[in-house]
């Protein structure tokens, strides 16, 4: 008697997703909320189950929850230095750590032999690390997909067309992905239009939504009463000036603060923002989720940053950006493209002050924002986005399942 075969409707999708992490959390963030959602809609849409890695540069990333059925690569990690990137924690020169992070990628990519690659903003990461490992995994799985996600900002167009030249090729850079993934809702701010993204480049190019409806979020673990205020600054490297001026503000009555550091903000730092709070002030590291924190908040004053922003607008909370304005100005950008449509409001860090602070508050608190008119959607499109990619989506369009082989080379 033959063995039992297994048949393609049998077999896993395999998925990778790539961040470098030098600063702040989003990238990984960004990433983790994409494989929650690929975990689950692509099963529905393809009849398959999902499997994947989230390699990262970020030792922090661990601590947050993944979907059944994915783990965690830790890359060793660096930082951005005066002239560049440099290793985070290694005593050993970037070029080595470099080589270092390049064959550990290879190695993954070559084991797991992924279906599906997702490199989150830097086409082929820190200093090239990725362009022998997707050389080698276009040779050896030529069916395998490889897509670039972008946040809906760049940054401003000089400076976005500076970097895709540094990148080579245009040519040769669209040989190596199958499709752009923009996370955002180009009515709002289209990178094509503004010249953020090349022309050449826009056949590839599919918006998904901005990543926000739909997010995972567990219980609250702040212990904040409500009704609270939140800050909050992302991982917090780069947080101290916002986080300060928030602590010194005056609360309406009956509110309480939650300000959140982040877990990359220095000690020295959040130590100064414990001794400028208030009584009605608590100041923590980290929290378990910050969605949680965010859904239950009667007003959100934040920093710009794509998940963070992407988070607030999934809600009805009335929100005050404080956007980083060196030495990129996405957040800048992002921030004011959204005020223009009413859905947040924003101020400039030199404009940012207690006072200003105290004003917001007693203004807004404990009302809500109409954000309906802007797509939201794009954790939900993601998955059709890769199903289409992949043809195997469950429906005549594409090709059926038991066909799609070419991909299952082991």
């Amino acid at each position: 008697m033959k063995a039992h075969q297994s048949t393609p409707r049998e077999k896993e999708i395999r998925v990778v997703l790539y961040s470098h992490d030098s600063q702040g959390l989003g990238h990984t963030r960004r990433n983790l909320a994409i494989a929650h959602a690929l975990a689950a809609t692509l099963p529905e849409l393809s009849g398959r189950t999902v499997t994947g890695l989230l390699v990262t540069g970020e030792s922090h990333a661990p601590r947050f929850d993944i979907p059944e059925g994915w783990d965690w690569v830790v890359l060793p990690g660096v930082r951005k230095g005066a002239d560049g990137y440099i290793p985070r924690h290694l005593s050993i020169g970037q070029k080595k750590l470099v080589r270092l992070r390049s064959s550990l990628i290879d190695a993954v990519l070559a084991g797991f032999k992924p279906h599906l690659v997702i490199v989150d903003r830097h086409a082929f990461g820190i200093d090239g690390e990725l362009k022998q490992a997707l050389a080698g995994l276009r040779a050896a799985r030529p069916a395998c997909r490889v897509v670039l996600g972008l946040r809906e900002v760049l940054d401003s167009p000089s400076v976005a067309k500076r970097e895709w030249k540094n990148l080579g090729n245009l040519d040769s850079l669209a040989s190596a992905f199958d499709a752009l993934w923009v996370y955002g809702d180009p009515g709002f701010h289209d990178p094509v239009r503004t010249g953020e993204i090349p022309l050449q480049l826009s056949p590839l190019v599919r918006y998904s939504g901005y990543l926000s409806a739909g997010r995972v979020s567990r219980r609250r673990t702040s212990g904040a009463r409500k009704p609270y205020l939140l800050t909050l600054a992302g991982g917090g490297s780069d947080g101290l000036d916002v986080l300060l001026t928030a602590a010194r503000a005056t609360l309406p009555e009956t509110y309480e603060h939650l300000i959140i550091t982040g877990p990359q903000m220095p000690k020295e730092h959040r130590v100064r923002i414990e001794q400028a709070a208030g009584p009605r002030t608590r100041v923590l590291g980290a929290v378990r989720d910050a969605l949680a924190e965010i859904k239950e908040a009667s007003a959100i004053v934040s920093m710009g940053g794509y998940n963070s922003v992407c988070e607030i607008l999934s809600t009805s909370t009335p929100a005050l950006i404080v956007p980083r304005i060196s030495p990129r100005r996405e957040q800048l950008i992002r921030a004011e493209s959204l005020a223009r449509h009413d859905l947040v409001d924003v101020c400039q860090p030199a404009e940012f002050t207690p006072a200003e602070l105290s004003r917001w508050f007693s203004s807004v608190a404990g009302s809500d924002v109409d954000r309906s008119a802007v797509d939201l959607a794009g954790l939900e499109a993601v998955g059709g986005l890769a199903a289409d990619l992949l043809q195997v989506r469950m429906s005549g369009v594409n090709r059926p399942l038991e066909d799609w082989t070419s991909c299952e080379a082991v």
